[in-house]
């Protein structure tokens, strides 16, 4: 039997919320009682998710924001504000992939991409979330790590050193925060079945076959049970947890 939450006049913004993990996560929330923004680069895309939530009874809104720069941070959270009153809950999830490359031939641009807005996206979110949750003396943020956040693999350096960022950027601010009635965790999802994913799978068979032979439960994750993991997070239910790296992984890293 699943959980079941009451977040009824709380706030929850999530990042990258236009598909997959994000998109799962923002409908979760808005169907267990919460206002919800979702925020996207792209910004029609978040609107019409956000639109779909409305047409259903559901408060919500969709706003364009690119997590890398910290102005846009500011205003998505602004807003969120502006609209609803305040910050409850956050799921900073925007990230993107790379290619699988070689270590020693893995090109700057790329290591700056990735690590502009899997880590210094989640820096920027985080930091301006903070800021009106600190006003409340109360939140509940969760950082989108990856199973790459925990382990290493092949071809993978700089992808894996942005997802390894944002466990110790978690972690950090956790304790920082803990006594001040706001809670920080980390989920670090496996191989889940998203638009990501599916381009992995079909642009990178090989090595995706590879990481499948060492998936136990033998199958990809849902969108939705990264959503289950993240809003047990958010709620009492787990009022305790704090600075956590919560895999989901299939038991990918019980290996």
């Amino acid at each position: 039997m699943n959980p079941t939450y009451d977040f009824t006049g709380q706030v929850a913004l999530v990042t990258g919320a236009a598909s997959g993990m994000g998109l799962a996560t923002a409908r979760a929330f808005a169907h267990v009682g919460a206002a919800v923004v979702l925020a996207d680069l792209d910004r029609p895309a978040a609107e019409a998710a956000a639109k779909s939530l409305t047409d259903d009874g559901r408060q919500a809104l969709g706003v364009g924001c690119d997590v890398a720069d910290e102005d846009q941070a500011r205003a998505m959270v602004e807003r969120t504000v502006q609209t609803f009153g305040r910050l409850d809950m956050a799921f900073n999830n925007a990230g993107i992939q790379v290619p699988p490359t070689d270590a020693a031939e893995e090109r700057a641009e790329d290591f700056d991409r990735v690590n502009a807005v899997n880590l210094r996206g989640i820096w920027t979110c985080q930091k301006h979330e903070l800021r009106q949750m600190r006003t409340q003396g109360s939140g509940a943020i969760v950082n989108c790590s990856s199973l790459g956040g925990l382990v290493g693999l092949p071809e993978r350096a700089a992808y894996h050193a942005s997802k390894h960022g944002v466990i110790g950027l978690t972690r950090s601010a956790a304790v920082e925060y803990a006594a001040r009635g706001i809670r920080i965790n980390a989920v670090c999802p496996g191989t889940i079945d998203t638009p990501m994913v599916a381009g992995m799978l079909e642009d990178q068979a090989e090595a995706m076959a590879e990481i499948m032979k060492q998936q136990p439960i033998g199958r990809l994750g849902t969108a939705e049970e990264i959503a289950d993991a993240v809003l047990w997070l958010c709620s009492p239910a787990a009022a305790f947890v704090i600075g956590v790296a919560l895999p989901v992984d299939g038991g990918f890293t019980a290996y």
